[in-house]
C-alpha cells in the first residue's frame, strides 16, 4: 500500500519588496493544486485562499511570522505578489500560451516566455517600518483637509472586507490605503478625525475627483511603486503592423490560469 513519496520539492527564497522580509516557498504538488481548484469553486474569497495557498507553502519565516494570523499582520498586499511570484516561478517557471492583443492592430497572439525574465524588483529605501509608516497629505481640492496615507497589510483586506459596506471591489482597494481623514473646524481648536472603516468609504466617496488621484499618485509614490512586478517587451505577430509594447502581466490571473490549466 502506497503511503508518501519522499520528496524534496524543490524551493525559491523571495525577499519582499515593502517589509524587506525573507520568505522560502516550497513548490505547489499536485494534491495542493486540486485543493485550489475546488475551494475557488465553492467559494469566491480569492485572495483569502490564495493567502492560504502561500501561508502553507512557506518553509522557512522570519521570527516576526509564526502564525497564519502573524503572517497576515506583517506581510503587505505588495509583498504578496511578491511572494506568488516565488510559488509561481518554483511551481511552473515558464508563462506559457499568454494572450496579447495589439494595441495598435487588435491582433491576438499568444507568447511564452520564463518567468524569471520578466522578473523586475523595486526595493522599499527607508528604514522605518513600511506598515507603520504614515502620510499626510492636504488635499488641494478641500480646504481643511488632510488625509493619511499607509500601506495596507493582508491583515487588513481580509478583516475589513468581511465586514464594511462597499459599492465595489475597486472602491475598496482605494479606501484601504487610507489611515483616516482630519478636518480643520472654523472656531474649533482640535480638528475632526474620521478613522472608522466605514466613515472613510463614505467620506471618500464625497471627494472632488481629483483629490482621489492626488491620493493615488501619493500612495504611489510614498509605497507602491516598490513591489515585484512581471513584464515583458513583445512584438505584434501581424507583419503588417510589427508594433512593440511592454505587456505587464496580472500575477494573480497568471497564477489561477496555470492552477486550472495545467
Amino acid at each position: 500500500m502506497f503511503k508518501s513519496w519522499n520528496i524534496k520539492y524543490p524551493e525559491y527564497e523571495i525577499i519582499c519588496p515593502q517589509t524587506k522580509l525573507s520568505f522560502t516557498l516550497k513548490s505547489l504538488n499536485v494534491s495542493e493544486e486540486e485543493r485550489m481548484k475546488s475551494s475557488l469553486l465553492t467559494n469566491q474569497r480569492i485572495l483569502e485562499h490564495l493567502n492560504k495557498c502561500i501561508f502553507d507553502n512557506l518553509v522557512k519565516k522570519p521570527e516576526n511570522v509564526s502564525d497564519y494570523d502573524s503572517f497576515l499582520k506583517n506581510v503587505t498586499i505588495r509583498d504578496r505578489e511578491a511572494l506568488l511570484y516565488g510559488l509561481y516561478h518554483i511551481t511552473y517557471e515558464d508563462i506559457r500560451n499568454y494572450s496579447i492583443e495589439c494595441p495598435k492592430c487588435s491582433k491576438k497572439y499568444n507568447i511564452n516566455i520564463k518567468a524569471s525574465e520578466s522578473f523586475n524588483f523595486n526595493m522599499y529605501k527607508g528604514k522605518d517600518n513600511i506598515i507603520e509608516k504614515r502620510v499626510k497629505k492636504d488635499l488641494k481640492s478641500s480646504p481643511g483637509i488632510s488625509v493619511y496615507i499607509k500601506q495596507p497589510t493582508l491583515w487588513d483586506e481580509v478583516h475589513y472586507k468581511s465586514k464594511l459596506v462597499y459599492k465595489s471591489d475597486e472602491l475598496f482597494q482605494e479606501t484601504l490605503i487610507i489611515d483616516k481623514f482630519e478636518q480643520d473646524i472654523p472656531d474649533h481648536k482640535n480638528s475632526a478625525t474620521y478613522n472608522d472603516r466605514q466613515d472613510i468609504i463614505y467620506a471618500y466617496m464625497e471627494l472632488p475627483a481629483r483629490d482621489k488621484r492626488l491620493i493615488y499618485e501619493t500612495y504611489l509614490e510614498e509605497f507602491g511603486k516598490y513591489e515585484v512586478s512581471m513584464k515583458m517587451k513583445t512584438i505584434c505577430t501581424n507583419p503588417k503592423c510589427s508594433q512593440e509594447d511592454i505587456v505587464t502581466i496580472d500575477l494573480v490571473e497568471q497564477f489561477f490560469r496555470m492552477v486550472y490549466t495545467s
